[in-house]
């Protein structure tokens, strides 16, 4: 194939903007897949992205159209997943950006827009849902016209849904997005924008071509790993695997290899000849850096090989999975593992549950610290348990998150409100249309549990919300224990800046007292910084009806009935163990 009749190129869109479908009616159109073998989301193939309606996993498809090779790669929309959108654009020249028409802009649109223009990427603007009863035309293409500065002839207005106008954006894509430079030397070199592990055949690398030719069988070596493997199988993907002898300068397909662990094949690395090897690797991407740590732990310390063994597998196609050891007195052996996101621990938890059949029990989600020590040590702490004696202690620095709303202008007050609340700052506020932008700084740790409900709560479900982590500052951060029958519970320990401490401690004690059950002896429930108790509730007993065999009004032997009972609580008390179910480690999830 002419590499000028090859375009390649990515959909991005915020959530639920209709990315998939339109995706779908471009499999149609182009022939690619038989009309009998069609179903909607077709490129969505996990059962929780069906499930969900949402997109995980980058997904990429070869065309066919009027004698040009339309290379497509489907992105996710959601902000926990924006490192997959980083990874397809660095194989691209040119990207469609889907805007619902009943909806408009949204934050993730935004994002993704910036993404495109770092890339130096040609946009094209589409507008989506044009079928719906709600949809408002005119407004969205003037606000796309304000962000791109394109002209309103630009915008293609489509319906996905109905394959109305889409045959416009496949003649778009051949007009207006550039084709694939060619290389200037002869080496061979191939950017990894995503792996996954196969069962029954290995490692499985989907690449973009950036000079030279591989052939089916060819020695081949990762650049910066420095591993090297035998390319079984090369070919392109529509959206089967189509095997072929040789893929060339501009292509994008995949490599079928010999390795047992993606960590061989890093994404972002550079493939080159073994025996011809390139000069100069590719630029790559940045490491991706969770924000989120959770502690999993099996129900059964049976379980924990197994759980290790799931989480190992899943890391193999989820690049962006970080886990290490954990041990808790209450809760046995687990691991602590990092996030991007809550969605994307949401979906690890489910896959988990499902896929290994495991029984989990999820500690709080939290993120992780910076302390300086006063002997000059510094310390990476990802778990309120880690912190040392504060006596040792010199400064803790939180993360903090620059996040960016987009919200109709009627809700700019609770909105502000909201940010305040989480000890946000408002930094500036701008309008597209009859929509406000408003640019905040948080502290991560605010913004992970309930932020987004109560964002949507806000505003009738009408404001949308995107987030990067924008350093560390030093806070005046306590830890807050909680105490259960006078036993500190680990995995319950929580970082809280010292302002928020009383009020934390009084809510997660009322929480514990909901869901822990009653014993036969009184519990006291208690959040504590250092030895200073802060908070307390106390779980009454059960109290059997000792007096109930007694037919008479004898007050003397009632009461020494009643002092009998009374001791042997107090001696239960004292050897008793309190069972915490599952759901206590998560009360901090569903704070208010």
């Amino acid at each position: 194939m002419d590499i000028e009749r090859i375009r390649n190129f990515c959909i991005i869109a915020h959530i639920d903007h209709g990315k998939s479908t339109l995706a779908d009616r471009m499999l149609e159109i182009t022939g690619t897949v038989a009309k009998r073998e069609m179903k909607s989301q077709l490129l969505d193939s996990m059962e929780l992205e069906r499930e969900k309606g949402i997109t995980i996993k980058l997904a990429p498809v070869c065309m066919k159209y009027k004698n040009y090779t339309l290379n497509l790669i489907d992105t996710p929309g959601h902000v926990d997943f924006s490192y997959e959108v980083s990874r397809s654009l660095q194989a691209v020249e040119g990207a469609i950006l889907v805007v619902d028409a009943t909806q408009g802009i949204q934050a993730q649109t935004l994002a993704n827009v910036y993404l495109a223009l770092e890339q130096d990427l040609h946009i094209i603007p589409v507008i989506n849902k044009i079928d719906l009863p709600a949809s408002d035309v005119p407004r969205v293409s003037a606000e796309i016209t304000n962000l791109l500065g394109c002209n309103e002839s630009d915008i293609i207005k489509v319906s996905a849904k109905t394959g109305e106008h889409v045959d416009e954006v496949l003649d778009a894509i051949i007009e207006r997005i550039p084709a694939p430079k060619p290389s200037d030397s002869d080496e061979m070199r191939a950017l990894i924008f995503d792996s996954y592990f196969d069962d029954y055949r290995g490692v499985v690398l989907y690449i973009r071509m950036f000079g030279g030719t591989l052939s089916k069988n060819a020695n081949i070596r990762m650049m910066a790993t420095e591993s090297s493997d035998i390319a079984l199988e090369v070919g392109v993907l529509n959206p089967k695997m189509s095997p072929r002898a040789e893929l060339k300068d501009g292509e994008i397909g995949y490599i079928v290899t010999n390795l047992k662990a993606t960590r061989e094949a890093k994404v972002g690395d550079t493939v080159t000849l073994a025996k011809k090897p390139a000069s100069v690797a590719l630029p790559g991407y940045k490491n991706v850096r969770p924000f989120v740590y959770a502690g999993f732990f099996p129900v059964s310390n049976d379980q924990y090989k197994d759980l290790k063994e799931a989480l190992e597998k899943l890391s193999l196609s989820d690049s962006a999975l970080q886990f290490e050891p954990e041990n808790s007195p209450v809760l046995g052996f687990g691991l602590r593992i990092g996030f991007l996101g809550l969605l994307h621990m949401d979906i690890i938890r489910e896959r988990l549950e499902r896929e290994f059949k495991l029984d989990l029990i999820i500690t709080n989600p939290s993120t992780d610290y910076h302390v300086s020590l006063t002997n000059g040590e510094e310390l990476d702490i990802r778990s309120a348990s880690d912190l040392p004696d504060v006596s040792k202690v010199s400064e803790i620095r939180e993360p903090w998150a620059k996040g960016e709303i987009i919200t109709p202008k009627e809700y700019i007050g609770p909105i502000l409100e909201l940010i305040v609340s989480k000890r946000g700052i408002q930094k500036n506020i701008s309008y597209i249309d009859t929509r406000a932008v408003i640019d905040f700084e948080a502290p991560m740790a605010n913004l992970l549990t309930d932020f987004y409900d109560q964002l949507k709560s806000a505003t009738s479900g009408y404001a949308s919300f995107n987030y990067e982590l924008g350093g560390y500052r030093a806070e005046d951060l306590v830890r807050i224990d909680f105490l259960v029958a006078g036993e500190r519970i680990d995995a319950l320990s929580v970082m809280a800046h010292r302002s928020e401490a009383d009020g934390i401690g009084r809510s997660v004690t009322k929480k514990l007292k909901e869901v822990i059950p009653r014993q036969n002896f009184e519990v006291a429930l208690q959040a504590a910084i250092g030895a200073r108790i802060i908070a307390r509730e106390t779980l009454g007993a059960f109290r059997k009806d000792v007096t109930v065999k007694i037919h008479t009004g004898d007050r003397d032997r009632k009461a020494k009935l009643m002092e009998k009972q009374k001791r042997g609580k107090a001696r239960m008390k004292r050897f008793g163990k309190v069972d915490i179910p599952s759901e206590a480690f998560t009360v901090m999830l569903k704070r208010d």
